[in-house]
């Protein structure tokens, strides 16, 4: 019975070969018939033929095809390098039209290919043949194919023109299907060969294919990848390592970038790099504990990616990077097909080795390895490519962020690295933290190297020279803590070493550049940076906030000294760091409980340091540095002012800084000055603009909410619970509270020339109303003092006639300067006052004033009118080129 099912399966296998040589036959057959009959011609003889009525001959409609003209190559390859084809959406609808049209083609290859699979996989399940015989049966099978589709092309040809179009490639790309699933099984399922015997079979069967691929068309490297990448999961199978598969698939993706390297078909690169990564990523999640080989081959994918495609040994990609086009895509051509494969394997790979969860301490590092030595290799290895210059950044990108997340996420390395010194604080140091520093400071170093190589983008190399370790270290610090491991100093002396290096990349640039000085400056800045870092380890939150000020005193005077304008970088980091600091973090809570010597040293430093930058760069051309300075230093000095009387306020036990009018007031302050230097800033312009709006709009709503708390909540004359009022009359914490913002406001609204006008009117009116409660509160401290504030006392007839007089004098003295500055605004201004003046004399006065002083109050009102009558006929007079009109006219 099993004879019986062998000789179906034979037969089964038989039909696909037996139709192929029928045809073949025919062909040979047809050929003959048409040379017997030019035979019969020559002879003179009569070969009959049926009559047509003759027509214009039409040139033939070629179909879309897919694939390129192919023909057997006979004169010596032209020298001109023919142009990839590259995978386009049009490109796409053709290969669709090709495979509705030539099903039967893809059809047949599969067929095939499995007929040589099967075969194997049948003799496993019936036991008909010995292993050794089924392995061999494949690869004759095999063999068999690709001799027959080398005989079909040959003699009949493989390009669209012939009948025979597309069957050279249909066999012998199953043919090499079948020798790689021979192999396989030959490994996989019988043992009957090791790894190596493997791997070199399967390379010599590789060769193999890359001839045939140089001479037949893309269909067989198609056929011959997918089904090569397929086989292995076909075969099935179980190995105790399957390591060995990913050499299989490395050696499949040599095979196809071999292949299209000469052809130039594009496609069957992505098709190559697509099939391989997704085939190792089938097998590292059917076989995880295999993991560390799939990192170790998606590198090796991206290598291949990046030399095979050009031909060379040491890749010279020219032309764009891709970073160009993507910044500039306008009117600017992507760049060439070699660029943009390996720039996509580069990203893949980077990708893949950054996310990947490392199990072990011997897999991170791996990871460690594999992502610098990636880096590397774009560094030193890749020198010459200029295309692929902005590709470094992705492995040196995943390479922070796999130290980064590995520190988050507790892993392997350091949870080791925490427990260091968990048994015993004698426990030998720990390297690995060091060990990452150093490889952030050699990848620095040939970083720099690069930069002072490159004929292009020079200072892009130096700045990632000054960013990549110290970045790596911040990295460190932000996920494995250690500070807490290894102590504050020791950690905080791999910061110092950094900034050394970046001092010696400094003086090598300098000597390089001459006066071009822009990558010392950049190296410079990544020092300051690193001390400003080790600063941040070891020092308290005052001695921080001063490290940071003495830094951009030292930029400045770098920047004096060299003249090195990408300072004004740092100084603007520094002075928004400083800023926070005072402000923020640890800010004006501090600022309100540390000891007043301690916070007037921040504060006073703060001041002096933004005052001697800017007197540093007034020689040179710093607009932008100059106003930031100028800025912030007239800000800090009017915050360390607030203060300081804020805590001499608190020093007599009376009020708190976050409860009492006064308190309320200077924090008002603080938090104006603060939206009034980011009006200042308004004038920089630049893309910081609406940053700077955002920053003035949040200060301003807090010191309004604050000024708004003092006007209410605790305000002596609506709250009777608030805080007494502190000082002699005039001289006391009412001026604080109310007149030092009105002053405030009245100021930056007729100095900041950045201001919207109808701000600038706001400001004024505001300052206006704010001025008046504080006339009004003094007058009523005056005659009531400080007990008798609250509304509820009543008002006395003193008090309400100083009101009147107030009123009067405010109004004249509007009035006044109205006619001297010709201003309407402020006339209008002076004539409600008065109007007030004179509604609360016939309205309130009257009825709550008695004896004389109701007689002063009227004959004052008279007085003031009338001489506010003259004085108005007066200015009349002399302004008008007319004289006044008499009353009888």
């Amino acid at each position: 019975m099993e004879s019986l099912f062998v000789l179906v399966g034979l037969i089964v296998l038989a039909i696909p070969v037996g139709v192929v040589v029928l045809f073949v036959l025919h062909l040979r057959l047809r050929r003959r018939v048409e040379q017997l009959e030019q035979r019969v011609l020559e002879l003179g003889g009569d070969v009959p033929v049926e009559e047509v009525t003759p027509e214009a001959p039409t040139p033939p409609v070629e179909k879309p095809s897919p694939w390129p003209s192919v023909k057997a190559p006979e004169d010596p390859p032209v020298e001109v390098e023919p142009s990839p084809v590259v995978p386009k959406p049009d490109r796409f609808a053709a290969f669709g039209g090709w495979l509705r049209e030539n099903w039967f083609y893809a059809v047949s290859a599969l067929s095939l290919a499995l007929a040589g699979i099967f075969l194997v996989q049948y003799g496993v399940e019936s036991g008909v043949l010995s292993p050794a015989m089924r392995v061999i049966a494949a690869l004759v099978f095999g063999a068999a194919l690709i001799g027959a589709g080398e005989v079909i092309r040959r003699r009949y040809g493989d390009d669209e023109s012939s009948a025979t179009a597309y069957l050279p490639s249909v066999f012998s790309g199953a043919g090499l299907v079948a020798l790689f699933g021979g192999l396989l099984a030959a490994r996989q399922l019988y043992d009957l060969i090791g790894p190596e015997t493997a791997l070199g079979a399967m390379i010599a069967v590789a060769l193999v294919g890359l001839v045939l691929g140089w001479f037949h068309g893309p269909l067989l490297a198609a056929v011959g990848l997918i089904g090569a990448f397929a086989a292995p999961f076909v075969v099935g199978g179980a190995s105790k390592d399957p390591d060995w598969v990913y050499g299989y698939f490395f050696v499949i993706a040599v095979l196809g970038l071999g292949i299209d390297t000469v052809r130039r078909w594009a496609w069957i690169s992505v098709l190559t790099l697509v099939g391989a990564y997704t085939a190792c990523l089938l097998l590292v999640l059917s076989a995880p504990r295999t993991e560390p080989a799939y990192l170790v081959i998606v590198t090796a994918l991206a290598l291949i990616a990046i030399a095979i495609p050009v031909r060379r040994l040491w890749p010279d990609h020219g032309g764009r990077m891709m970073t160009e086009v993507i910044a500039f895509k306008k009117g600017l051509q992507w760049p060439e097909f070699p660029t943009r494969l390996a720039f996509g394997a580069v990203a893949v790979s980077s990708v893949i080795l950054s996310v990947h969860w490392a199990d072990s301490a011997a897999e991170f590092w791996l990871g460690i390895v594999l992502l610098s030595g990636l880096t590397l290799a774009l560094i030193v290895w890749a020198h010459q490519a200029r295309a692929l210059q902005d590709a470094t950044l992705l492995p040196a990108a995943g390479l922070i962020w796999f130290v980064l997340v590995h520190g988050l996420d507790n892993g392997a390395v350091a949870r080791q690295f925490a427990a260091t010194y968990a048994e015993t604080a004698e426990a030998d140091y720990p390297w690995s933290v060091t060990l990452l520093v150093g490889l952030g400071a050699v990848i620095s170093a040939l970083a720099a190297w690069r930069s002072i190589r490159a004929t292009s983008h020079a200072a892009a190399w130096a700045a990632g020279a000054a960013i990549f370790a110290p970045g790596l270290a911040i990295a460190l610090d932000l996920g494995w803590h250690p500070a807490e491991v290894i102590g504050a100093y020791p950690w905080a002396l791999h910061a110092i070493a950094l900034a050394v290096l970046m001092v010696v990349l400094a003086g090598r640039f300098a000597q390089v550049d001459g006066e071009n000085r822009l990558r010392a400056a950049l190296v410079t800045l990544s020092a300051l940076s690193s001390l400003a870092f080790a600063c941040v380890i070891v020092l308290s939150s005052a001695a921080l906030t001063v490290a940071f000020i003495v830094l951009v005193v030292a930029a400045a005077v770098l920047d004096r000294r060299f003249n090195l304008p990408p300072m004004g970088w740092f100084i603007w980091v520094g002075v928004f760091t400083v800023t926070i600091r005072l402000v923020l973090n640890p800010g004006l809570d501090w600022s309100t409980e540390a000891p007043i010597g301690e916070m007037t040293l921040v504060y006073a430093a703060a001041v002096a340091g933004f005052l001697a930058a800017w007197i540093i760069l007034r020689p040179l051309d710093r607009p932008v540095v100059a106003l930031l300075l100028e800025s912030a230093a007239w800000a800090t000095s009017g915050i360390l002012l607030s203060l300081l009387l804020l805590r001499w306020l608190e020093g007599f036990g009376e009020g708190g800084a976050h409860d009492s009018h006064w308190g309320l007031g200077l924090f008002s302050v603080i938090w104006l000055l603060l939206a009034c230097a980011q009006v200042r800033r308004f004038e920089l312009g630049g893309k910081l603009t609406y940053a700077r709006y955002g920053l003035a709009l949040f200060f301003a709503a807090h010191g309004l909410v604050r000024l708004g708390q003092a006007l209410t909540e605790a305000n002596p004359l609506l709250n009777a619970q608030t805080d007494p009022v502190l000082g002699v009359p005039v001289l006391n914490t009412l001026a604080i509270a109310y007149l030092v913002p009105a002053v405030l406001l009245a100021v930056s609204a007729a100095w900041l020339p950045a201001l919207h006008p109808r701000l600038r009117q706001a400001c004024f009116g505001l300052a206006a109303a704010v001025g008046a409660v504080w006339l009004g509160l003094t007058i009523r401290h005056v005659w009531q003092g400080a007990g008798g504030m609250y509304e509820g006392n009543g008002v006395s007839q003193p008090e309400l006639y100083t009101y009147t007089m107030a009123l009067l004098v405010v109004g004249a003295a509007l009035f006044y300067q109205s006619l001297a500055q010709r201003s309407d605004l402020m006339r209008k201004a002076g004539l409600v006052v008065i109007g007030l003046a004179v509604a609360k004399v016939f309205l309130v006065d009257i009825s709550g004033l008695g004896g004389l002083i109701r007689v002063f109050s009227l004959l004052a009102l008279g007085l003031a009118l009338a001489g506010l009558a003259w004085l108005n006929r007066w200015a009349k007079l002399r302004h008008s080129p007319q004289q006044a009109e008499p009353l009888d006219h």
